[in-house]
């Protein structure tokens, strides 16, 4: 107990010395659009910056658009963004019977709503009207013929591709009978399934967990620590269920809109992330109590799935109607992860125990390198945590703080449950393969 206190009373001491700074976020350009399906049309609606039409190049009059002999470079950019823009019912590219288009001012806000949107476009410029180079927008509507509005359609945006994440559309789907969906996607995302079914979602999910874990350098190392002291399988298992029970919790509560909000908390939630990982090494320079490892794991574990949610956050929109499948099934992906990395690193740790790192030096040796990552992490991330407001603990705050603090005992009780099945799992089969 007095090593992990003292472990603990390090880790805190150096939170308390990381230094201020702030990160500044880059600028993105946005488009705006609206898919709409009646029974046989669909109905694209889209509202692009006049500079990312870098193709089309508008006469000009000095430094204004030549508005009056336009029609040729407005056609080239209508077939310009039903190129880049485009939408498939099934497997089949939609082409367009009819287009339209108009130029538009900057200070225009008709794409707050779709029927504004196309009785905008639908308006000719009032007389007057000046455009400059590169400013304003190009509003279109594009009407496809489609077999049925049931179908599964799609949709790829790939407006200035090569800035890849840069340039977002920001997409509003408008199904006949039902709830509509919001999307902001980019060309990264490939082709976008607008009402994916049940088994889509999963699929694509269980992609998004796996690929999640595998990058995420700061998880992957907190798993290292938690496995450099375990020698046997019997004790991996109730560290990573604990681990697996407790992130879930928080995963699925913060996707529900149950968990803390505010500018502060990402922040301290990749710090308090940095600080697991480093407490978690410390404990094992210090040589904490292996056998009760799951308990403190699985309390990191509910920070750790904050951490997730902020990877799955953007990601959810693909969901569409079937928001828990895509949880569960994210949530599948990560563990397939974890169990191919555990599958890698444990025979890889059981070689270096046995040879250049045998016996305490080799766990020392170890959680040392993690350690000095994690601090360093800790100092790095901390500057963004210290410029931020701390929210005021009113009444919702509080609301907030007791349904999570019972939420977190309720996750305990259930991680005890399954860790007490598990072990007495294994019990039973090593006792078996003991006596035959």
């Amino acid at each position: 107990m007095f090593r992990r206190r003292f472990a603990f009373a390090i880790a805190c001491a150096m939170v308390a010395t990381i230094p201020v700074a702030a990160h500044d976020l880059p600028q993105r350009h946005v488009m705006n659009a609206f898919v709409k399906l009646d029974e046989h049309r669909a109905h694209l609606v889209i509202r692009v910056p006049l500079d990312l039409l870098t193709s089309v190049r508008f006469p000009l009059n000095g430094q204004q658009i030549d508005l009056s002999t336009d029609s040729a470079a407005m056609q080239r950019a209508l077939d310009a963004i039903a190129h880049d823009v485009a939408l498939w019912e099934g497997a089949t590219a939609l082409r367009a019977a009819n287009s339209q288009g108009r130029l538009s001012l900057p200070s225009d806000r008709s794409f707050e709503r779709y029927e504004d949107a196309v009785a905008h476009v639908g308006e000719p410029l009032e007389p007057g009207t000046g455009i400059y180079s590169g400013q304003g927008f190009l509003d279109a509507r594009f009407t496809y013929p489609i077999v049925s509005a049931d179908s599964r359609f799609s949709i790829r945006t790939l407006v200035v591709a090569e800035l890849r994440d840069y340039v977002k559309l920001a997409l509003r789907y408008l199904p006949s009978n039902g709830t509509s969906s919001a999307f902001l996607i980019s060309a990264q995302d490939g082709r976008v399934v607008l009402n994916p079914a049940w088994y889509q979602a999963a699929g694509a999910f269980v992609i998004l967990g796996v690929e999640h874990i595998l990058s995420g350098i700061d998880h992957l190392l907190f798993l290292l620590c938690l496995v450099i002291p375990v020698v046997r399988l019997r004790q991996v298992v109730p560290i990573v269920t604990a681990f697996t029970v407790a992130h879930s919790f928080t995963l699925i509560g913060s996707a529900y809109g149950v968990g803390p909000d505010g500018p502060w908390f990402p922040p301290f939630v990749e710090t308090a992330i940095a600080a697991t990982i480093l407490y978690m090494a410390l404990e094992n320079i210090l040589g904490g109590d292996v056998r009760r490892r799951w308990l403190i794991t699985g309390i990191f574990g509910l920070v750790h799935g904050f951490g997730f949610s902020y990877g799955l956050k953007e990601n959810l929109q693909f969901a569409g109607r079937h928001l828990l499948v895509s949880l569960l099934t994210f949530n599948v992906g990560i563990e397939i992860g974890q169990l191919a990395v555990l599958a890698v690193l444990l025979p890889v740790l059981l070689l270096l125990r046995r040879s250049a790192l045998a016996g305490r030096a080799g766990v020392v040796v170890l959680s040392g390198i993690v350690a000095h990552t994690a601090w360093h992490w800790m100092i790095e991330r901390g500057q963004a945590l210290r410029t931020v407001r701390w929210p005021k603990m009113d009444l919702v705050a509080l609301a907030t703080l007791t349904r999570w603090v019972a939420g977190i005992a309720l996750a305990a009780l259930i991680a005890h449950w399954i860790v007490r099945r598990a072990g007495a799992f294994f019990s039973r089969r090593l006792a078996r393969e003991h006596l035959s």
